[in-house]
């Protein structure tokens, strides 16, 4: 049992069941999901399809994190991914092409992908601090962005685009099946093959990893390359959801959500060892935790107060010095004392 409550995993899995339950006890048939019109329906479904952005992004930002680094532009490239495939979408003749679309989509990744290359290479090549880096990008990519949409949200009217954020294949809302495949991916490079191992060596150690032979720099572009592709598909998930692309507010502080997802899941900022399955849970925790906050009425002004109380508990709750201290601290209160009046007995 010890070995159970010791798992990284346990506290996050358990607050999310705990959020579930909550959210049954405001919400009538919350877990009930239905078939219609051959599509599933109900609130778990929801949760997962408004989710999918957050971790996608978080699965990025975790392999970031991993190699001891941060992303904070992750929120203007999912605002520029949507804003510059909506751009070439508004300019087709037919918005219904599924040629064109494609070729929005790839442009789009396409910067996404450089923008990830870019970051690492500053950190990298440049040697300068993650957090520096990419900020750098954070603010001037919020401009690009509004630069693509000349400040306007720019609309579009297209099925195949729709596809994306909200339309349903085999069933389910097709943007859960894209982080599935992307998570899928992920877990097999990192876990199946040696890519999760050298992550780890260089966040735990860069310079040891890179006398070892092991190539840290180019694998430090690969992933800050890769954690803006999970951004841009984001981005494209987000502006397919709403039909639009808002340059101003796409993916505003999705950045911080995601690295609270990952720390939630157990990986440490520090870098090393990560854990995909516990930033899924934490991605989950965070998007169930807003549709709790809907259900039970929380006013909107304090609604960033309650969800940073909630995961302040869930942090505290989930690490093992503050456990160790507080119960430890009650064990010492709750033990007897020797009465005063006792003597005690030295035998030789």
């Amino acid at each position: 049992m010890n070995a159970v409550v010791r798992h990284r995993l346990f506290w996050p899995a358990v607050t999310l069941a705990g959020l579930l339950l909550l959210n049954l006890v405001f919400t009538d048939h919350f877990f009930s999901v239905q078939m219609k019109d051959g599509h599933l329906y109900g609130s778990l479904i929801d949760v997962v399809r408004f989710g999918a952005p957050l971790i996608l992004v978080a699965a990025g930002m975790t392999l970031v994190i991993a190699t001891g680094g941060i992303d904070l532009s992750v929120g203007s490239v999912v605002a520029i991914a949507g804003a510059l495939a909506c751009l070439r979408i508004s300019d087709l003749d037919d918005q219904g092409s599924t040629g064109g679309v494609l070729a929005a989509i790839g442009v789009a990744l396409a910067l996404s992908l450089a923008l990830g290359a870019w970051n690492g290479f500053l950190v990298a090549g440049a040697g300068i601090q993650p957090i520096v880096a990419t900020l750098i990008l954070m603010v001037a990519g919020r401009g690009l962005a509004q630069l693509v949409t000349d400040g306007q949200i720019i609309t579009v009217n297209s099925a195949p685009y729709k596809l994306i954020g909200g339309g349903y294949w085999l069933t389910l809302p097709f943007g859960i099946i894209v982080v599935a495949a992307v998570l899928a991916l992920t877990a097999f490079l990192t876990r199946r093959l040696a890519l999760g191992l050298l992550i780890e060596s260089v966040g735990g150690n860069a310079e040891a990893s890179r006398l070892a032979g092991i190539r840290s720099r180019d694998l430090i572009v690969t992933v800050y390359a890769f954690c803006a592709l999970c951004a841009g598909i984001a981005g494209l998930m987000i502006s397919s959801n709403v039909s639009s692309a808002d340059g101003n507010n796409a993916g505003l502080w999705i950045e911080l959500d995601a690295i609270l997802a990952v720390v939630i899941g157990g990986t440490s900022l520090a870098g090393g060892r990560f854990s995909l399955g516990g930033t899924v849970l934490g991605a989950l925790i965070i998007q169930t935790l807003t549709t709790t906050i809907y259900s039970i009425g929380v006013p909107p002004e304090t609604t960033l107060l309650f969800k940073a109380l909630v995961v302040t508990v869930v942090c505290l709750v989930q690490s093992p010095a503050f456990r160790k201290k507080a119960f430890h601290r009650r064990a010492r209160t709750a033990s007897p004392r020797p009465a005063a009046d006792e003597k005690v007995k030295v035998t030789a």
